[in-house]
Formats: C-alpha cells, sequence, structure tokens
C-alpha cells in the first residue's frame, strides 16, 4: 500500500480528486485525439455503427502540405515573437514601478488587472472603436499620413501583429501580478546591499531583480506561450475569422473550422496534435533558456 500511495497517503487522497480531473479533461481526451488523428474519423448519429479505417499518418500529411495550415502557424509565431517579449519586458518593468513605496499604487494596480477579467467581447468592441476603419487611432494619425492601407485589422500585414498587441494588453495585469508576488520574495537586504556597493538603479534592477524573478519570468514566459498558441477568441472576433486571406488564422481556429464547420475531425485532430508538439517542443526551449537548465 505504501508503495502506492507514498509516504503521506492522505495527501494522495487529497490529490486524487485533481488527478482524476486531469485524466478526464485532458489525458483522455488527448488520447482520443491521437486515435482520431490516424483514423478516417467523421460525426455520426448517435448509436449508429459506422466504419472509421486506419489511415496511418495521412492526416497529418493532408495538414502539413496544406498551405492555410502552414501560414496558422506561421501566424503563431509571428504571435509569440511579438506577444511573448512584450509581456516579459511590460510585465517586469510595471510591475517593478507598482512595487514601489508610493500613495495611490492600489488603484494603478486595479486598472492594470481591469482589461484581464473584462469579457473578451466587450474589450475587443474597445478596440475596433480604436482601430476601426474609422476609428479613433485613425483620425489621430490621418493628418500625419500613418493611417496604412488597408486598416489596421483587414490589413495582411499589421492583422496579426494588431493582435499580439491586443492581447499583451488584455492579458498584461495578471503577468503583472506574478511579478509582482515574485518581488516580494526578493530579499530588500540585497538591493540594500548593492546601494552600499554604490550600485544604482539600472544596475540593482539587472544584477538584483532579473535574477531574484527568474522562477517567475519562466512561468510568465511559459503561460504566454501556451495561451498565445491557443488563440481562437480574438482573431476570430477582430478578424472575422481570421482574415484577411488567412492571414491572422490561428491552428486553433483552423481545428475549429476543420473539425466542426466543414466535418473534418480527423484533420482538425492532427493539427490539435502538432499544436501539442510544437507548444512542448517551444515550452522545454524556453525552459533551458529561461530557467538556465542545462
Amino acid at each position: 500500500m505504501q508503495r502506492v500511495l507514498g509516504r503521506q497517503p492522505l495527501g494522495a487522497l487529497f490529490g486524487a480528486p485533481y488527478l482524476v480531473f486531469v485524466l478526464a479533461v485532458f489525458a483522455v481526451p488527448l488520447a482520443f485525439a491521437v486515435w482520431m488523428s490516424v483514423h478516417d474519423y467523421f460525426f455520426a448519429a448517435p448509436g449508429a455503427d459506422v466504419d472509421r479505417p486506419f489511415t496511418g499518418l495521412a492526416n497529418f500529411g493532408a495538414v502539413l502540405s496544406d498551405p492555410a495550415v502552414q501560414r496558422a502557424f506561421l501566424n503563431i509565431v509571428v504571435f509569440l515573437v511579438i506577444n511573448v517579449p512584450l509581456t516579459v519586458v511590460l510585465g517586469l518593468l510595471l510591475a517593478v514601478a507598482l512595487d514601489a513605496p508610493l500613495k495611490g499604487l492600489s488603484f494603478f494596480r486595479a486598472a492594470y488587472y481591469v482589461p484581464y477579467i473584462t469579457s473578451s467581447v466587450a474589450v475587443v468592441g474597445v478596440w475596433l472603436f480604436l482601430f476601426g476603419g474609422d476609428g479613433l487611432v485613425n483620425r489621430l494619425l490621418e493628418p500625419l499620413g500613418l493611417v496604412p492601407d488597408p486598416s489596421w485589422l483587414v490589413n495582411s500585414t499589421w492583422a496579426m501583429p494588431m493582435i499580439a498587441v491586443f492581447v499583451t494588453w488584455k492579458q498584461l495585469g495578471f503577468y503583472i501580478l506574478l511579478y509582482l508576488a515574485a518581488l516580494q520574495a526578493v530579499p530588500r537586504e540585497l538591493h540594500e546591499s548593492a546601494a552600499t556597493d554604490g550600485a544604482g538603479r539600472v544596475r540593482r534592477f539587472w544584477s538584483v531583480t532579473v535574477p531574484g524573478v527568474r522562477p517567475a519570468t519562466l512561468l510568465v514566459v511559459l503561460l504566454s506561450t501556451i495561451v498565445g498558441a491557443n488563440l481562437f477568441t480574438e482573431p476570430y472576433l477582430l478578424t472575422g475569422g481570421g482574415g484577411p486571406d488567412g492571414a491572422s488564422a490561428t491552428p486553433v481556429l483552423l481545428l475549429y473550422q476543420r473539425g466542426i464547420e466543414q466535418n473534418e475531425p480527423g484533420e482538425a485532430a492532427a493539427i490539435g496534435i502538432l499544436l501539442v508538439v510544437l507548444v512542448l517542443v517551444v515550452s522545454l526551449v524556453n525552459r533551458r533558456l529561461v530557467g538556465g537548465e542545462r
């Protein structure tokens, strides 16, 4: 019994419900998706006995050779290249600023967190008001000749970068809280010792703060990568489902379109498995680079 439950059987008992949750919500659906991806799967009426023959890697070959899928994965790479560094840099800098002993900081801490807890539909409406064809930003930039043609969200070059900036702005409050919690764990004595040795604010930031919050930075990078890889709501609402011409389409959006709208769940499952593999690879690389593992 001790081999199964370990040295703390009570802890295993309390952890069992979450284990069941992980198996039911993540492990079993993932295993079923793998099975779907190697079969000619299609939806049928409940109870119907239909043949779903084994196809091997045919679904993977079909999606990998599909220009739309290739474009979707490239779009995610563009998104992550913009979103992840912006999230880390802005999140840490703003957390350091909000950690200062000044009056009125509680208001700003709450203000940065409001977009994160606000409905995506509501904040998308604000973003469309700002960056739509006749939005406020275009009206301000038009006299300077800085308005792209076509406008931001219907421009194949600017659509995905604008979505990356939008997601950064919306999610930033959550990552600021993570950094604020990490800053509380950095001993103040280290800052005082560095100041005594003559280190200025910038030097203390790079030599004390950045190394002190490295675990939080790893967490922020991993979470922002996972959130970005699962991007669906923002391109679906901001660009009308991945437009223009797939310039803001994402793998999850294609997964929905192939599996639900076009009734090709086998190919949709293959896209999902490829996305899982990509996220795992990127996460492992990030863990080595940011976490300093060898």
